[in-house]
């Protein structure tokens, strides 16, 4: 190349803001062109989505001026909507510009996985961006105000959550601790307020330690949670949802938090897909263009039993370490680095002072398990803001 090699990155989720971060760390001057682009002016930290969804937390707690993460010397930021990837031209159209690149790093997160059960799409809600979860709280507390005026709609205090892997469970288990409040604030009979979680597969927290998902299970219950374990949703109507079973929940209020698919620009750009996510190369590339990298939701990486892993905070931060060693190296025509997993541990959220998880071969439960929970998510803002960034958003 006869001109300084110009990198592009799409998105600025986990995986795109560590790569830009590490970057602008592991570049030399005039060694390369940095472009961050992304929809929003800030990176949302997504595992503490579920608080502000639930009213436990401002929503401002869950995100972070992009500007506070990057040098804007070393990197350029766009905040702009990609709406179509170029490949065989290396071209990146926005709504408003066009980019060109030598080397793409694709970030641009996931969308919600229906599954093609009718109605989700249109009338349940995801907590899913900083804005999807400003509109659940703001919904669910209109709930209580409705009810009010119409007291014989129970259906207005009927909450149904749909998943209960880990953002489900975390949801309803804030949610929970949200209600006694709400009740005294709108003057309700806490006993009018019902809340379900549906699951389709035979366990809560499917693939975690059956010991830990009891614990969880029984925490969850006696804060008033009901569960239907076991049980998929048929259909969701504007009225509620219908379970295979034929039972049907009336509520205004669903929640869907089932899965996620890979962003559907990969499909149309040309990349072989599976639910909407590209199985990378062991260096996170496409096995199509040796150029262009993958990293979080839209990416499967497989683990040693050939099964993918799932696409959470911790895999998509890992992969934005290699990607960016892998950039550099490949600029200085240096070996690359494959990608492993290295597992540090789950933890899952139960509401305030309770949670789940396992680190290394040590099951946690109750406040120990909430205490590494609030250690995780700071070894994450150490990871993308330092020490100044931990002190500014810790308390969380």
């Amino acid at each position: 190349m006869g001109r300084i090699p110009r990198i592009v990155i799409l998105g600025a989720g986990y995986g795109g803001i560590v790569t830009a971060i590490r970057l602008q760390k592991e570049l030399n001057y005039n060694e390369a062109d940095v472009t961050l682009v992304n929809k929003h002016d800030y990176h949302y930290i997504t595992t503490h989505l579920h608080m502000p969804a639930a009213g436990t937390d401002k929503p401002d707690n869950a995100r972070v001026d992009i500007t506070k993460l990057i040098d804007e010397y070393k990197i350029d930021f766009i905040k702009s909507t990609v709406t179509q990837i170029k490949l065989d031209e290396q071209k990146v159209i926005m709504e408003d510009s066009t980019i060109s690149y030598d080397y793409l790093v694709i970030g641009l997160g996931g969308e919600p996985e229906t599954f093609g059960i009718p109605g989700l799409q249109e009338y349940a809600m995801n907590i899913r961006s900083i804005n999807s979860v400003r509109l659940i709280r703001e919904h669910i507390e209109y709930q209580f105000a409705k009810f009010k005026r119409e007291p014989h709609r129970l259906d207005y205090l009927t909450f149904v959550v749909g998943g209960a892997g880990f953002t489900g469970i975390e949801f309803i288990g804030e949610l929970a601790d949200r209600i006694p409040k709400l009740c005294s604030e709108f003057d309700v009979d806490p006993s009018h307020v019902h809340i379900y979680n549906v699951e389709a597969a035979p366990t809560a927290l499917p693939g975690f330690d059956p010991e830990l998902v009891e614990y969880a299970m029984k925490v969850l219950e006696d804060k008033g949670i009901t569960f239907k374990i076991a049980t998929a949703i048929q259909e969701c109507t504007p009225n509620g949802v219908v379970l295979a079973t034929g039972e049907e929940i009336k509520s205004s209020t669903v929640i869907w938090t089932g899965g996620i698919r890979g962003n559907h620009m990969l499909a149309e750009a040309g990349l072989e897909t599976m639910r909407g996510r590209v199985v990378v190369d062991p260096y996170l590339r496409t096995k199509e263009y040796d150029n262009v990298y993958v990293v979080g939701d839209c990416s499967i990486v497989m683990n040693p039993e050939g099964r993918p892993y799932p696409p959470t905070a911790q895999i998509a931060t890992q992969q934005g370490q290699i990607c960016s060693h892998n950039l550099v190296a490949s600029i200085r025509n240096a070996p690359l680095k494959e990608f492993q997993f290295q597992n540090k541990g789950v933890v899952a959220s139960l509401g305030k002072g309770e949670a789940i998880g396992v680190v290394g071969k040590y099951k946690l439960k109750g406040g120990t398990a909430a205490m590494m929970k609030k250690l995780v998510d700071m070894r994450y803002l150490f990871i993308i803001g330092g020490i100044p960034l931990v002190l500014k958003k810790g308390r969380f």
